[in-house]
């Protein structure tokens, strides 16, 4: 409709929804010489990039299944992957070389973007690929959960899960003609990945960054007209902590999800004038379920707002009934945006798409008003001496005492009590790096059960790609 609108900026490069067409019709033309095929599962190890992009909508359209890989993770840890989807070719480029030539193996062929180069000839030979018709059923990607606890599983994403909700959140946020969404979220991340979906749906402009980096966002921030901006807690922290309260004036989002906010963080966040919408969203929904306006969270702290349009939310107990307001329960959403399987896993499946639902095992409420709060994700629950202890309540607690940067608490098995509550945290320089003084202030305002038996004092806590903490990780550090 606009192929002379700005589609892309990396840098100081920039490229057209015209030339973004031709890239990704010459792309498709590359893959198909490469013997894929419609249908086939192709696997993707890039980082964020120009190439990355071209590949995504190349796979599109030639209704190639895109297999994002995190491109943090270990060798066995993308050999499983890879083999579980059984991909028939692997992309990389030049920063992801060195990690994905080991996984190369009979039927698996590794390409890197790097060399496209050399297929110059190849390109010549095809014919150019036309867009195509689209089923809104049929599998887009498949998008590995993050694994912050147990084996990644590959959520089966359709191109309607994604459509609607672009929809969804449109309707939530607003779009305006002239939006520009920065995005620092990687690719191969369910969030990173919608965004630039939903800019082509909308017909806007992406800012794309490789990674997060809060001088060179604040500059980005500052010298251009971006509108839009999805963070997680940690690099909102970040970036609070170098820009100047007048700058946040040109955004009219910042879209905070991924992992929970603390009051203390919305609190700084709205005293320098910074426009957050909190979000509660799953890898397994298409992203975003619940979002609240620009500015709501505030008046309710550690609320992510009210589902978006044509989801539908309950919670329930233990028995699989609906729970009065206010009561706490498990999450369950009802809506277009679920993916259709775990792909090869169909007990697992099984377990958490019932009649239409997906059951998500995090723990939450809805207030009287209909707005959710996520109380904690059930594989991190804390069960010690038969008493459930909620670690973003331990955290919540532990963060306001003087110094705390980020603080993640775990339970540790122990033979008597089942688990035992710890602690892993990091502090502000010349903050002294003794467990009691903190002990004794959380003592004033948790019960004895939940005080962490162990504290560890760590430079840095392990992350996910998409800036979560990663519990599983931070489990191993008391080892």
């Amino acid at each position: 409709v606009r192929p002379k609108r700005i589609a892309l900026h990396i840098g100081s490069n920039q490229w057209t929804y015209g030339e973004l067409d031709r890239m990704a019709s010459e792309t498709a033309a590359l893959l198909l010489s490469l013997g894929v095929q419609p249908g086939d599962r192709m696997a993707v190890l890039m980082l964020n990039s120009v190439e990355y992009v071209g590949v995504i909508f190349a796979a599109m359209r030639l209704g190639v299944v895109l297999v994002p890989l995190n491109a943090r993770l270990t060798k066995d840890e993308l050999a499983y992957q890879v083999e579980k989807v059984g991909a028939k070719l692997l992309l990389c480029h030049s920063q992801t070389e060195e990690a994905a030539d080991p996984l190369s193996r009979p039927g698996l062929s590794v390409i890197s973007m790097t060399d496209t180069g050399s297929h110059s000839a190849l390109l010549k030979a095809q014919p150019s690929i036309k867009p195509r018709e689209v089923n809104l059923n049929e599998a887009l990607a498949i998008v590995f959960t993050s694994g912050t606890s147990g084996k990644p599983k590959g959520a089966v994403l359709s191109y309607g899960a994604f459509y609607h909700s672009a929809n969804a959140s449109a309707y939530r946020l607003g779009t305006m003609p002239e939006d520009r969404w920065l995005c620092v979220l990687p690719l191969y991340h369910v969030g990173g990945l919608s965004i630039l979906l939903r800019a082509v749906l909308y017909g806007i402009s992406v800012d794309l960054f490789s990674n997060f980096d809060a001088e060179a966002v604040n500059y980005r921030l500052s010298m251009h007209p971006v509108t839009l901006i999805s963070l997680v807690p940690t690099m909102l922290h970040r970036l609070l902590a170098v820009r100047e309260d007048a700058l946040w004036s040109k955004l009219r989002c910042i879209l905070l999800g991924g992992a929970a906010a603390a009051h203390d963080l919305i609190l700084r966040a709205a005293d320098a004038g910074a426009p957050v919408a909190t979000t509660y969203g799953l890898t397994e929904a298409a992203s975003q379920v619940a979002t609240t306006f620009p500015g709501e969270a505030i008046a309710k702290p550690g609320t992510v707002g009210k589902p978006l349009l044509f989801t539908h939310l309950r919670i329930i107990d233990s028995a699989g009934q609906d729970v009065p307001s206010g009561e706490i329960g498990e999450v369950v959403i009802k809506g277009l945006t679920l993916m259709s399987e775990y792909y090869g896993e169909p007990e697992a499946t099984a377990q958490v798409l019932r009649g239409g639902e997906l059951y998500t095992g995090d723990l939450g409420y809805l207030d009287e008003q209909g707005d959710l709060f996520i109380v904690q994700r059930r594989s991190d629950l804390i069960v010690s001496g038969g008493e459930n202890v909620y670690p973003a309540e331990v955290e919540a607690i532990l963060r306001q005492y003087p110094g705390v940067q980020e603080v993640c608490v775990v339970g540790l098995p122990d033979e008597e009590w089942g688990q035992r509550v710890a602690a892993a945290l990091t502090v502000k320089e010349g903050t002294a790096r003794d467990p009691g003084p903190l002990l004794a202030f959380a003592r004033e305002h948790l019960a004895g059960y939940k005080l962490p038996r162990r504290v560890l004092f760590v430079d840095a806590l392990p992350m996910t790609a998409s800036g979560k903490i990663q519990r599983s990780a931070v489990g191993d550090l008391f080892k």
